[in-house]
C-alpha cells in the first residue's frame, strides 16, 4: 500500500467522474444529431414570416430582396434592438478599457507618494540597457520617433523594426485590396434589392480600418479611430436611427412604418425605409466596432504604474 508521502511522487493525474463527462459529451452529440436529422428539407412549408416576405417585399417595399424586407422592414423592431445592444456593449468596453481622465485641478497624491516611495527605496540607476528598452516601449506606444516605412530604416538596424508600416509587398498587396473590400461593403448597404445591410457593411468597414493600420501603422488610421470623434459619429448613427423609426408614428401611424417615398425596383433608392434605415445603421456599426476593437487594444492600466515594474 501506498505511503501518504509516497502519492505526492505519482505522475499520473488522478481522474474524477470520467463517466459524467462522457455521459454529457455523448447526450451533446445525439442532441446535435437529432437536431441536423430534423432539419426541414425544401418540401417543407415556409414560416409564416418568410412567406410575409416572399409575397410582400415587392409591393411594400419595392425591393426583390425578401431579407432585407425582413430585416429592415418586417421585424425592423428587432433589428433596432440588435443595434443597441451593440450601443451598449461598445460604452460597456469604453468604460473597461478607459485610460485615466486628465484632471482639471492639481490633486498631487501620485506626484507625493512618488516622492514618499524614492526616500523610502530609492532605485539604482538607470542602466543604458534599461533606457534602451524604455525608449523602444515608447516608441511602440506611439510616444517616440520612429521611421514612417521599414524603406527608412538604416541598413543594419538591430531589430526590432520600430517603422509604423509594414514592408513593400504589403502595403501594395493593402492598397490593391481595400478599394475592393469598400466597394463591397458600399454595395450591401446601398443597393436596396441586395442581400446584407448596415452590419455586414459595418463589418467590412472596420476590415478596411483594420488594413490600414497594420499595412501603414496607427498614424495612418489615428484621425479615425480618435474616441472623442468616433464617438461623436456613432452617437448621430444611433441617434439618426431612433428617429427615422419614431417618425413612423405620426408619418404613417406606426413605430418603425415605412414613410419613406418608394422608388422603382432594383434603383439606388428602392426600399424605401429600408434603405435609410440600413445606411444609418452602417454608421452605427461601424464606428461601434472600430471604438470597440481600438480601445482594446490600447487598453492601459487605471493607476499609477510602479517605477518598479517599468524598468
Amino acid at each position: 500500500m501506498t505511503r501518504p508521502d509516497e502519492r505526492e511522487l505519482v505522475s499520473r493525474e488522478p481522474v474524477h467522474r470520467l463517466w459524467v463527462g462522457a455521459v454529457l459529451a455523448l447526450g451533446l452529440g445525439a442532441g446535435l444529431l437529432l437536431a441536423v436529422l430534423d432539419l426541414p428539407d425544401d418540401t417543407a412549408p415556409l414560416p409564416s414570416i418568410a412567406r410575409r416576405a416572399m409575397v410582400e417585399a415587392l409591393p411594400a417595399f419595392r425591393t426583390t430582396e425578401p431579407v432585407s424586407a425582413v430585416v429592415y422592414g418586417f421585424r425592423a423592431m428587432d433589428t433596432f434592438g440588435e443595434t443597441f445592444l451593440l450601443l451598449a456593449a461598445v460604452v460597456s468596453v469604453g468604460l473597461l478599457s478607459r485610460t485615466r481622465e486628465p484632471r482639471h485641478g492639481f490633486i498631487g497624491e501620485e506626484k507625493a507618494g512618488a516622492e514618499e516611495q524614492s526616500r523610502s527605496d530609492p532605485q539604482e540607476q538607470e542602466t543604458a540597457q534599461q533606457r534602451e528598452a524604455r525608449a523602444g516601449e515608447r516608441v511602440e506606444a506611439g510616444e517616440g520617433d520612429s521611421p514612417a516605412t521599414p524603406d527608412d530604416e538604416p541598413v543594419g538596424t538591430p531589430a526590432p523594426e520600430r517603422a509604423h508600416a509594414m514592408t513593400v509587398v504589403t502595403r501594395l498587396a493593402v492598397r490593391l485590396a481595400l478599394p475592393l473590400l469598400a466597394v463591397a461593403g458600399l454595395y450591401l448597404v446601398t443597393q436596396g434589392y441586395s442581400p446584407g445591410g448596415g452590419f455586414p457593411a459595418g463589418a467590412v468597414v472596420l476590415g478596411v480600418v483594420l488594413l490600414v493600420h497594420a499595412a501603414f501603422g496607427y498614424p495612418a488610421v489615428r484621425p479615425l479611430v480618435r474616441p472623442g470623434r468616433t464617438e461623436a459619429v456613432e452617437l448621430a448613427g444611433a441617434m439618426a436611427i431612433v428617429l427615422l423609426l419614431t417618425l413612423g408614428l405620426p408619418l404613417a401611424g406606426s413605430f418603425a412604418a415605412s414613410w419613406v417615398p418608394l422608388a422603382p425596383e432594383q434603383s439606388l433608392r428602392s426600399g424605401g425605409l429600408l434603405q435609410v434605415f440600413s445606411l444609418a445603421e452602417l454608421v452605427e456599426v461601424a464606428s461601434g466596432l472600430t471604438l470597440t476593437v481600438f480601445a482594446l487594444m490600447g487598453m492601459q492600466h487605471d493607476w499609477a504604474a510602479d517605477p518598479e515594474d517599468e524598468s
